[in-house]
């Protein structure tokens, strides 16, 4: 039954208080024309029985699909214990107070979050997440803006391919600033930094690993970046910073910021969310740092106890003096990623992102032998690569999924040099068994529809 708490009595009683005859009368300086006159899109509400059948079939439509599509939503081996944890009730249903320090097991969970993480990057500070990776990133730029008061321009270049919808986040969030972004080496090559000489930038992002799976020259890239008065924002996978330099090492100086997605520790995917976003900083920029931060200290009588030491965000101070007007803490993610990384630990997380690293190289490896396809990687890659097919990716996709497997991510959607480029992820869930199911399906989906092209573009 629908959850509506008031009767019709009690609603009737508070609209004479007020001295109003009904409900629609509260809303009247609405104008009708822009006013919805039905929700007939929106379901008849169902009971508990048939609210479970109906979720269950959902679910039911995820199992036994071999997935390979990773493209910033990453499928890993999840401890049982993580959610097993995570799901108690005083951590499912736990929010921290506006008296924040009355919840000190909140609290201190959140700083092993935040020390986690910063060891993880390399950088003294982290804030307590953000609500996902696209908008952490249009946080950092908005950040760097700010911090970088030498540059007038407010000019951001992105170089390496981020993902398409971190893009258009970015864009969205930080246009009405009078921020430029301008996105650079959108295809497999390296960017010509000889074109901006001379210009006044503001920040640069260096995607680490780019969307294409691409390893960049992160220290050459950073050290061009500070020589040029900008900023560095790394925007990185995280089980990938357990086997590369992390942004607080790159180049001379090091990355200023560092943000990204967290769903790779500990988050399922769970058909498309929730997700959480990260944030990192160097300590000359932490008052600059959106969100907020859990700090620990001693009370009066010695104890060792946690309280909010940052939390420049609207809901506590002025709209206007606000480092973010997006308040959404993922605090629940966050418990996973915390279990998550305090069960693995450093060396279990860099067992992760080998395993990831060597599937993905005997996957490319191994489509090689498909006829009339190129791996177009130019560089060292994690994880994921883009095969270049014969024919149009979105039929063999189409094809693959009714035999139960998503083969990867059309990029050629996205990114025009990338013609007919296929996005493939291997992480260590995978095994050579299911290699060859993805080999033997895709090698038999691509000659077809190559052989028939009125078909794989129809």
């Amino acid at each position: 039954m629908a959850f509506i708490p008031h009767s019709p009595d009690d609603i009737g009683a508070m609209l004479s208080v007020i001295g109003v005859d009904d409900v629609e009368q509260l809303f009247d300086e609405i104008p009708a024309a822009v006013r919805a006159q039905s929700l007939a899109q929106i379901p008849v509400h169902l009971n508990e029985a048939a609210l479970t059948r109906d979720m269950t079939e959902r679910a039911a439509r995820d199992a036994g699909q071999l997935n390979f599509i990773g493209a910033g939503a990453y499928e890993h081996h999840i401890p049982a214990a993580v959610w097993d944890i995570v799901s108690r009730g005083e951590i499912m249903t736990a929010y921290t107070p506006y008296q924040a320090e009355a919840s000190q097991g909140g609290l201190q969970l959140i700083y092993e979050y935040q020390t986690m993480m910063a060891s993880l990057m390399g950088m003294p500070v982290s804030n307590a997440s953000l609500y996902d990776g696209a908008s952490s990133l249009a946080e950092a730029v908005l950040m760097a803006v700010r911090a970088n008061r030498k540059s007038k321009s407010k000019r951001v270049l992105i170089l390496g391919a981020i993902a398409p919808n971190y893009l258009k986040t970015v864009q969205s969030i930080t246009h009405h600033q009078g921020v430029l972004v301008q996105a650079c080496n959108v295809d497999a090559q390296n960017v010509d930094l000889s074109q901006f000489e001379g210009n006044d930038i503001t920040a640069v992002v260096i995607s680490q690993p780019t969307f294409l799976g691409n390893l960049q020259e992160v220290n050459k890239l950073t050290d061009w970046a500070h020589a040029h008065g900008a900023l560095v924002i790394g925007l990185v996978n995280p089980t990938a910073m357990a086997l590369l330099t992390p942004p607080g090492q790159w180049g001379k100086q090091g990355a200023d910021i560092a943000c990204g997605e967290g769903q790779p520790l500990g988050v399922p995917l769970a058909s498309g969310g929730p997700y959480f976003g990260f944030m990192c900083c160097q300590q000359p920029l932490m008052r600059q740092l959106p969100g907020r931060i859990v700090g620990r200290t001693q009370d009066a009588d010695g104890r060792l106890g946690f309280c909010l030491t940052l939390q420049a965000r609207e809901q506590h101070i002025r709209r206007s003096k606000a480092t973010s007007n997006i308040c959404t803490n993922q605090g629940l993610l966050v418990s996973a990623a915390t279990i998550y990384m305090s069960l693995l630990g450093p060396e279990g997380l860099k067992r992760v992102a080998l395993a990831c690293h060597h599937n993905a190289q005997a996957l490319a490896h191994a489509c090689q032998s498909i006829a009339g396809t190129t791996i177009l990687n130019q560089q060292p890659f994690f994880h994921e690569f883009v095969l270049q097919l014969p024919c149009a990716v979105q039929p063999v996709l189409d094809h693959l999924a009714r035999q139960n497997i998503q083969a990867g991510f059309d990029v050629s959607r996205h990114f025009a040099p990338l013609k007919q480029g296929l996005l493939i992820c291997s992480t260590e869930v995978h095994t050579l068994e299911d290699h060859q199911r993805l080999v033997a399906a895709l090698s038999e989906s691509v000659q077809q529809y190559a052989r028939q092209p009125a078909l794989a573009e129809a």
